[in-house]
């Protein structure tokens, strides 16, 4: 069998496991599980197999005509290279993972089998984005992701949340999708195609008479979709889905094609120095503001949501200093241990019942309970905290080394104000991104919140899963970063001496930092009876007030039932918790620039129509009708009424000609 035949079966077989899936869920619903996990496990094996006569050598080309269009024609066409091949893995291993963990997560689920092919679709998009080697085909993949997305944040829709966030994810994807849409047909236009290959050769010969335009538009678009400063609200809210359907959007679909997608046209960005700046400053306010968040939050879900906000900024702060490599290397080891930090987080929640306790300030006694989920949880947390030897060790050395050298002068593919403004973001995101870890682990683990009830042991898929995730997790970065610059555009991923030095000492401090200032709060916690009024300025009523604040849930009404009030974030960021638990009141800013100015425009336009327009309608309406009633009282029925009528008129036309005639 061909490459190009195994590439097409790769999304092929999700997208048919997904048509069986919706077929058969009513009428043989024993054939969902395996129509759920068989599929994308097949689809891992080809994407493995893509990728081992890739090699990282020259890339895989194929097309066919679609349909003629004209001047610029689209293609069914697959472009392979190096990225391509590993990315597909990713994702195809990530959704794999997944699907059998959600056999037990949502073993109970009334809804499963609409869920599982929702997932097998949703995995079949990414992969058509990524294979694909035409932006309409790429488009399409594309959207459906955002359709997708739509849905399974909405799955538990007898909730108001799920359906505000769902509803919330779509408009703001699709807010970002409009500049992207046009910014595709500029390109293509002055490209005089769609397919990636004539675009880049576009690019390289100058032929791209607007690349700093067409580069920013396509930016607002990989904005919403990787949930870039400003559009990255909607993906805390998204929380509010299944857990697994957390797991696959932050590791591997949805906001991993925007980083993708820039990878791909990376030479398009550079040909425009201002929009490397653009992309440069959008980075660095994603990564530094989401770690500040993600250090307020007490849901733990949302922690790891503001986290993935963090690690795409670090993605796109490599790409804004023009090294792919580096970028697709850290999305390639943050898919890994994300996914384990949602899988594990599922297991957290799934033993206490119910998604309302995902908070961590209630949390105690889950070490012992759930003694997988704690190690591969910190198996996690020490890759997400960039300590060695873990994965993300690797990766995001790669990314601030990528910056250093930029800042040295030593590139010309990106100017040197984007590699300062990455470097020093970076640098103090990684002491933010250390911080808000150990404050996870510290909480979750060590907590002194009430005792959640013992739900039981977890299905054993899910457990399985977790510790297979931890292995790429902690062996991933060490093995990859010697192996991969082959596949990489031969870019050298070997961590720097400066940047390792400062990236891992910054780490470390973050982490005593947040386990000192717990210490304090639990200590002055342990000398008051409630702990509540110590450890609050104002007081107990201050304390519930601010944990209502940060967990979006109405206040406590007894003091008895309130979080544990050893949090080391309030300690931390003093003043600036409140903001940041809010996420910097960014929803509320579009609410009053955007929401509420369109609200009044709504309602001005349907006064006027109410007030204006219907009432010209009713008066057009009531004329004719008073006509008709002055001409119905005339038929009255009587003949001698009638004759004289004619006598009548006949005296006036008599006179009206006689008049004329004596005129003339």
């Amino acid at each position: 069998m061909t490459t190009t035949t195994l590439a097409v079966l790769v999304p092929l077989l999700p997208f048919l496991g997904a048509a069986a899936g919706l077929l058969l869920g009513r009428t043989a619903p024993g054939f969902v599980r395996p129509l759920a996990v068989l599929p994308p496990l097949a689809s891992l094996v080809l994407a493995a197999l893509v990728a081992v006569r890739q090699g990282g050598d020259a890339a895989v080309d194929a097309r066919t005509e679609l349909t003629p269009t004209g001047s610029v024609p689209i293609e069914l066409a697959l472009h392979i290279d190096g990225f391509a091949a590993l990315v597909a893995v990713l994702v195809a291993f990530v959704a794999a993972c997944v699907q059998l963990y959600s056999t037990g997560y949502l073993r109970d689920d009334p809804r499963y089998p609409s869920y599982a092919a929702l997932v097998s679709l949703f995995t079949s998009a990414m992969l058509l984005v990524v294979y694909s080697g035409d932006l309409m085909v790429l488009l399409v993949g594309w959207e459906v992701m955002g359709i997708c997305s739509y849905f399974l944040v909405g799955h538990y829709w007898e909730t108001p949340e799920a359906r505000a966030a769902s509803l919330k994810a779509f408009l703001v994807t699709k807010l970002g999708d409009v500049p992207f849409l046009i910014g595709l047909f500029a390109l293509a236009a002055d490209a005089g195609s769609f397919r990636l290959t004539r675009v880049l050769g576009a690019v390289a010969s100058g032929a791209v008479d607007h690349p700093t335009p067409i580069a920013l538009l396509l930016l607002a678009g990989v904005a919403g979709k990787s949930a870039q400063f400003p559009l990255h609200t909607w993906l805390p809210d998204a929380m509010a889905g299944p857990t697994p359907v957390s797991a696959l959007i932050h590791a591997a679909t949805m906001v991993a094609a925007g980083v993708y997608f820039i990878a791909r046209l990376l030479p398009l960005f550079q040909a425009s120095r201002a929009a490397m700046v653009v992309l440069a400053v959008m980075a660095a306010v994603t990564m530094a503001g989401s770690a500040l968040a993600a250090l307020a939050q007490d849901d733990i879900k949302r922690v790891l949501a503001y986290s993935t906000v963090g690690q795409l900024g670090y993605m796109t702060g490599a790409l804004a200093v023009g090294d792919r490599g580096a970028a697709v290397f850290h999305l390639l080891a943050h898919g890994a241990f994300k996914a384990l930090l949602f899988l594990a987080a599922g297991v957290i929640i799934h033993a206490a019942g119910t998604n309302s306790l995902a908070a961590m300030s209630r949390m105690h006694g889950l070490r012992d309970r759930i003694p997988d989920a704690y190690w591969t949880m910190t198996v996690a947390l020490l890759a997400l905290a960039a300590i060695p030897p873990f994965s993300g060790f690797f990766s995001k050395e790669s990314v601030l080394g990528a910056a250093e050298h930029v800042t040295a002068g030593h590139t010309e593919h990106a100017p040197g104000a984007a590699g300062w403004i990455v470097l020093a973001a970076g640098l103090l995101t990684a002491l933010l991104t250390a911080a808000y870890a150990t404050r996870l682990w510290l909480l979750a683990f060590r907590g002194r919140g009430a005792e959640a009830p013992d739900h039981g042991r977890q299905p054993l898929t899910m457990t399985v899963v977790l510790w297979v995730l931890a292995v790429p997790s902690l062996a991933l970065g060490g093995l990859a970063y010697r192996s991969l610059p082959g596949w990489f555009d031969g870019r050298d991923l070997t961590p720097t001496l400066l940047t390792s030095i400062l990236g891992t000492g910054l780490a470390v401090v973050g982490g005593l930092l947040t386990y000192g200032a717990w210490q304090r709060t639990t200590a002055l916690a342990a000398r008051t009876p409630l702990g509540a009024v110590a450890a609050h300025p104002e007081g107990d009523a201050g304390l519930v007030e601010a944990e209502a604040i940060a967990t979006h849930q109405p206040a406590y009404g007894d003091i008895a039932h309130a979080p544990d009030p050893a949090d080391p974030a309030r300690l931390l960021l003093g003043p600036l918790h409140r903001p940041a638990a809010a996420g910097f009141h960014l929803d509320a800013v579009y609410t009053a620039l955007f929401v509420r100015p369109v609200q009044a425009g709504a309602s001005l336009v349907r006064f006027l129509d109410r007030e204006v327009v219907d009432t010209y309608v009713r008066g057009a309406a009531a004329l004719p009708r008073l006509l008709g009633a002055a001409v119905r009282r005339t038929q009255t029925g009587n003949v001698q009424t009638y004759v004289s009528a004619l006598l009548a008129g006949t005296v006036v036309l008599a006179v009206a000609v006689l008049l004329v005639a004596t005129g003339a």
